[in-house]
C-alpha cells in the first residue's frame, strides 16, 4: 500500500474507527531528516558491521521511518552489537529463537494454554496453589468439565488417588499473575486495529507470561503490557519480540522492584525531585507544601515512558529519540553473558570510548565525568522535568492542592510534541550537570 512520506505516522498504526477521541500523532516522516531505509541500510559495511554514529544524529532530528524501526530498536536496546556482521547477528538471532522456544514450552508444561492462541482474565489457582473450578476460566480455555481441569493447568495432580503435586512458589506465584496480565492485555492499546486480531492479544499475554517466568525476581507488574505492546507490533517473530522487550526491560527494571516498603520508581521520582529543587526550587517549595514532595503524581509517566501522554506514534518516536541521545555501544557487552561481558571489559581497559558512536545525551555525561561515578540519571527524568518547568506557571497560580497538580499534568495528554519534550529534556540536563558542578 503507497503511502505519502510526508504522512501521520498514525496511518502506519491504524485506530479503530469509532475511537474518535484518541490524540492524533504529531510526528511527520520527513525526507532528509526522518532515518529512511536507505539511509539505514547505507550504514551497514558490506560485511553488516554498522556505523551507528551516522544515524544516531538522523534519529534525533527526525525519528525513524515506521518500516525499518523493529530493526533500528533492536540495535537501539542493544539486542546486537553494531560491530557484528550479517552472519554473527544470523546466527545470534537463532539461538535466542532456539532460547525463547524452550522458555516458553517451558511455561506451556505448567499451563498449557500458553501458545495455544487463547488466554485468560480469571484466576487459575488460590494462594495455596489449589486450582479454582471458575466457568469463565474453563470457557475460555475450550475445557468443557471441571475433570479437565488438571490438564488444563498443566499440573501432576491427581495421577495417584488421594495425591497431590506440590508446586513451588515461584511457580504458584507465577500462575497467580497470569490472569492480571490477561485483565492487562485486553486493556492495552485497545483502540488500535491491529488489537482486533485474538492472535495478537495471545501473542502479547504469551510474552508477558514468559517474561514474569524468566525474570523471576520482578515477573509481572502493571504497565510492563504497555512497553511491549509497540514490540510485537514492530516485529514479526515472537522471539525477536520478546528479546527486544527484555532489553527494554533491562533499563527499566529497577522501576518494578518492589519491596514491602518501597516500588522501584521511588528512586527516580526522589531523583525528579533534586533536579527540580536545583532547577526551579520556587516550584519544588510550592509541590512540598501541597505535600507533593514525593513527586508521586509523576509515578505513570516514568513507569510507561509517557505511553498515556502521547498518541502511539508519538510515543515510539519519542522512546527512539531517548534511546537514540542515550546510546552507549557498550550497552551489548553489558547485556550479554557476564562472563564474556567481564573477558571483554578486561580487553577493552585503557581504550577511550568513541564519541561519536554516542548519543548526545552519554557524551554530556561523559564530559561532566558522570560515568565515573554513579550511574548517570535516565533521559526519562529530565523529560518529566521538563514537562514540570512548561507547566511552572500554571502549577505555581491554580494549584491548591495535590488534586490539582494531577488535573494540570492530566490535561496534556495529546498536546506534548515529542522532539520539544526531548530538546527542554537536553536543556535541563546540561544545566543541572552545570548546576551540580559548581554546588
Amino acid at each position: 500500500m503507497w503511502r505519502d512520506p510526508g504522512a501521520p505516522v498514525d496511518s502506519y498504526y491504524e485506530v479503530r474507527p469509532e475511537c474518535t477521541d484518541v490524540p492524533k500523532t504529531k510526528f511527520r516522516i520527513k525526507a532528509g531528516k526522518t532515518l529512511s531505509a536507505r539511509k539505514w541500510q547505507a550504514a551497514f559495511s558490506p560485511e553488516g558491521h554498522l556505523d551507528i554514529g551516522k544515524t544516531l544524529g538522523r534519529i534525533q532530528r527526525g525519528g525513524i521511518h515506521p518500516s525499518i524501526r523493529g530493526e533500528v530498536w533492536e540495535f537501539l536496546l542493544g539486542c546486537y552489537d553494531p560491530k557484528s556482521t550479517f552472519n554473527e547477528r544470523d546466527e545470534i538471532r537463532q539461538q535466542r529463537r532456539v532460547q525463547y522456544a524452550v522458555l516458553k514450552d517451558e511455561c506451556r508444561l505448567m499451563f498449557p494454554l500458553i501458545g495455544s492462541g487463547k488466554f485468560i482474565t480469571a484466576p487459575v489457582i488460590t494462594e495455596d496453589g489449589e486450582p479454582i473450578y471458575d466457568p469463565l476460566v474453563l470457557q475460555e480455555a475450550n475445557v468443557s468439565s471441571a475433570e479437565g481441569i488438571d490438564a488444563f493447568n498443566g499440573s501432576e495432580m491427581a495421577k495417584e488417588p488421594n495425591t497431590h503435586c506440590t508446586m513451588s512458589k515461584k511457580e504458584i506465584q507465577w500462575k497467580l499473575t497470569l490472569h492480571q496480565i490477561g485483565l492487562d492485555v485486553v486493556r492495552t492499546d485497545r483502540t488500535l486495529m491491529f488489537y482486533e486480531k485474538q492472535e495478537n492479544l495471545s501473542k502479547l499475554w504469551d510474552i508477558l507470561s514468559v517474561y514474569a517466568w524468566f525474570d523471576k525476581d520482578v515477573g509481572y507488574c502493571q504497565g510492563m503490557s504497555d512497553l511491549c505492546s509497540p514490540m510485537i507490533m514492530l516485529l514479526e517473530d515472537e522471539a525477536d519480540a520478546f528479546w527486544c522487550f527484555q532489553r527494554l526491560m533491562r533499563r527499566l527494571r529497577g522501576n518494578f522492584r518492589c519491596t514491602e516498603r518501597s516500588v522501584g520508581v521511588e528512586t527516580q521520582l526522589s531523583n525528579l525531585a533534586s533536579i527540580t529543587q536545583v532547577i526551579n526550587p520556587k516550584l519544588h517549595q510550592h509541590l512540598e507544601t501541597l505535600g507533593g514532595g514525593d513527586y508521586l503524581f509523576a509515578f505513570r509517566m516514568l513507569m510507561v515512558l509517557f505511553r498515556r501522554e502521547f498518541s502511539f506514534g508519538d510515543s515510539l518516536y519519542l522512546w527512539e529519540m531517548m534511546w537514540a541521545l542515550e546510546y552507549d555501544p557498550e550497552l551489548f557487552i553489558m547485556y550479554e553473558d557476564p562472563e564474556l561481558a567481564s573477558e571483554k571489559s578486561d580487553r577493552s581497559k585503557g581504550k577511550v570510548k568513541s564519541t561519536r558512536q554516542c548519543g548526545k545525551y552519554e557524551r554530556e555525561n561523559m564530559k561532566s565525568g558522570g560515568k565515573s561515578a554513579e550511574a548517570p540519571l535516565p533521559i526519562s527524568v529530565f523529560l518529566v522535568a521538563s514537562v514540570l518547568k512548561d507547566k511552572s506557571t500554571k502549577l505555581l497560580t491554580e494549584a491548591r492542592g495535590l488534586d490539582d497538580v494531577v488535573k494540570i499534568l492530566n490535561d496534556i495528554t495529546g498536546d506534548l510534541d515529542a522532539k520539544k519534550a526531548c530538546t527542554g529534556a537536553m536543556k535541563l540536563h546540561k544545566k543541572y550537570l552545570k548546576k551540580a558542578k559548581n554546588a
